[in-house]
Order: C-alpha cells, then sequence, then structure tokens
C-alpha cells in the first residue's frame, strides 16, 4: 500500500467518523421531539459503515514485486518493463480499490419508545400517554465518544504517514 492509499484509508475514515458524530449529535437534539413532519416522535438514526476492500493486499503486493523484480532483470535497458506493470500488462499502485470504509447506510431505528404520563401535553393519547423518542442520551454521548475517538485515531495515522512521506522526501534529496 502506497503512502497516498494509507492517506485515502484514513481519510475515508475520518469522513465517515465525522457524518456518524452529525448523526448522533442530530439524535441528541431530538430527544425529546415528540412530533415529527412524517408524524410520530423522532426516531433514533444511525450510520451504518463498510469496509472497503483492499484489492492490493499485501500478499498480492508482494506477489507483484516478486513477479516484477523477475521481469526487470533483463540483461540490458532495452527489455526492462516498467515498474508499475505486471507480467499481464496491469497497472499495479493503482488508487483505485485501496481500502478504507464507506457509509453503507443511515439506518432509523424501529423500536418505539417511551409512554410518558402527561395527560396536558398537545400530543398526549386518549389515556394521556405521550410516545417519546425512542433516544438514550447516555448511550448517544458513548457513541459521541467512541467516534470522537475514531476520529482522532485516524488523524493521528494521517498525521504520522504525512511525516514519513515527509522525512522519506527528505532522504530523497540528501542523497
Amino acid at each position: 500500500m502506497s503512502f497516498f492509499a494509507s492517506m485515502n484509508v484514513n481519510a475515508s475514515g475520518l469522513t465517515a467518523q465525522r457524518l456518524r458524530m452529525d448523526v448522533i449529535s442530530q439524535n441528541i437534539a431530538n430527544a425529546t421531539t415528540t412530533r415529527t413532519a412524517e408524524g410520530g416522535p423522532y426516531r433514533r438514526k444511525s450510520v451504518v459503515l463498510q469496509s472497503v476492500p483492499d484489492s492490493q493486499n499485501f500478499g498480492n503486493f508482494l506477489d507483484n514485486a516478486l513477479e516484477i523484480n523477475r521481469l526487470t532483470q533483463g540483461t540490458n535497458g532495452s527489455d526492462r518493463i516498467p515498474s508499475h506493470v505486471t507480467r499481464n500488462n496491469e497497472v499495479i499502485n493503482s488508487h483505485e480499490n485501496t481500502g478504507g470504509v464507506r457509509v453503507a447506510q443511515i439506518r432509523e431505528d424501529e423500536t418505539p419508545g417511551p409512554l410518558v404520563y402527561d395527560p396536558s401535553h398537545p400530543h398526549a393519547n386518549e389515556e394521556g400517554y405521550v410516545e417519546m423518542p425512542n433516544v438514550n442520551i447516555v448511550y448517544e454521548m458513548v457513541n459521541m465518544m467512541s467516534a470522537s475517538r475514531s476520529y482522532e485515531a485516524n488523524m493521528t495515522a494521517l498525521s504520522t504517514t504525512r511525516a514519513m512521506i515527509s522525512r522519506t522526501l527528505e532522504i530523497g534529496q540528501s542523497l
């Protein structure tokens, strides 16, 4: 995996965790919303993440590198092939399908909310009960901390990759 592929993986994680935090914030903001435009109380939403498969996993990368090394060991420069092409003339080190994560969907939780007895509430039913949103503030705060830590971890990995690229360029300049 190249440095840039690593940065793409971290960027996809940052984007996904940011969206996750936005949805959690929306849940917290609507924790007391008893009527929405669709009717009924607000329903908790959750983000479903899906991994993006890495077409260039380490085993494939190593096999390609060994094959390229074998093919590029010609006797003169004319029979050497470019180092980014495999024996099937497939380009490697492509930045497509470099792994990461994507948002598969934002799912609405269909579990019923708690019924609270409040006959004076404008959305109370005939028995005086109001269906509240199915949002648990404590659960949402735990999810927010998890998303925040995941975001921080992706930022740290991105910063580390950037530092490695910078150090590699410094080494290259000194040669």
